[in-house]
C-alpha cells in the first residue's frame, strides 16, 4: 500500500548562535540518552511508578532526548556548517496518540534539526509539524492529540530561538 499526503515543514530562523540554540534547547529538554529510557521503560511496576519516573527525567518543556546525531562528521567532506538533529519526546504525550493507533509511532518521538545556514549567518531549528505527519492515519482522535504536540512543540522552538517559524517554510 502507498499513500500520499502533505506534511508542513516549519523552520525557526534566528541570529542565535548555533551554541546558544543547542544549549537552550539541552537546557529545555531533559534526557534519557545512554539507557536511560529502557530502564524507565523495564523498571517501572505500575503505571503510577512509570509516570513518575517519565516525570522525573522529561524537562522543563516536557520533552526529553531519546537521540542525538551530531552531523559534525560532515566537515571530513568539506561542509563548514554544524548540524544536530533530536529525536525528543515524552511517553505520556505519545500514549495519547498510540492509543488511538499503533501506528501513530512511525512518526513518535518527533525529530528535529538545528544547523547552520553558513550563506545567511543563521541557525535555523527544523522540523515536521506531527499532525500533518499523523494525518496519514486518517484518524480524528490522533489528529486532536497530535494538535496538542504540535503546540508544545512550537513552543518549544519559539523559546530556544527567539523566533516563530517562518511563513514561508511552513
Amino acid at each position: 500500500m502507498q499513500t500520499s499526503y502533505t506534511v508542513r515543514h516549519h523552520e525557526h530562523v534566528t541570529t542565535r548562535s548555533f551554541a546558544e540554540v543547542i544549549q537552550a534547547l539541552e537546557a529545555a529538554t531533559g534526557s534519557v540518552e545512554g539507557g536511560g529510557w529502557p530502564q524507565i521503560a523495564r523498571s517501572a511496576q505500575t503505571l503510577d511508578d512509570f509516570e513518575a519516573l517519565v516525570r522525573a527525567r522529561e524537562g522543563s518543556s516536557g520533552f526529553m532526548r531519546f537521540l542525538t546525531v551530531d552531523h559534525g562528521w560532515m566537515s571530513h567532506y568539506g561542509s563548514a556548517a554544524r548540524s544536530r538533529m533530536y529525536t525528543i519526546g515524552n511517553p505520556l504525550i505519545a500514549q495519547t496518540m498510540l492509543r488511538h493507533s499503533v501506528a501513530a509511532g512511525l512518526n513518535v518521538p518527533i525529530r528535529l534539526l538545528i544547523y547552520e545556514d553558513v550563506e545567511s549567518g543563521t541557525t535555523r531549528l527544523a522540523y515536521d509539524l506531527p499532525s500533518s505527519l499523523m494525518s496519514v492515519l486518517d484518524n480524528a482522535d490522533v489528529t486532536a492529540a497530535a494538535k496538542k504536540l504540535d503546540a508544545k512543540l512550537l513552543a518549544l522552538a519559539v523559546q530556544v530561538t527567539g523566533s516563530p517559524a517562518d511563513a514561508a517554510a511552513s
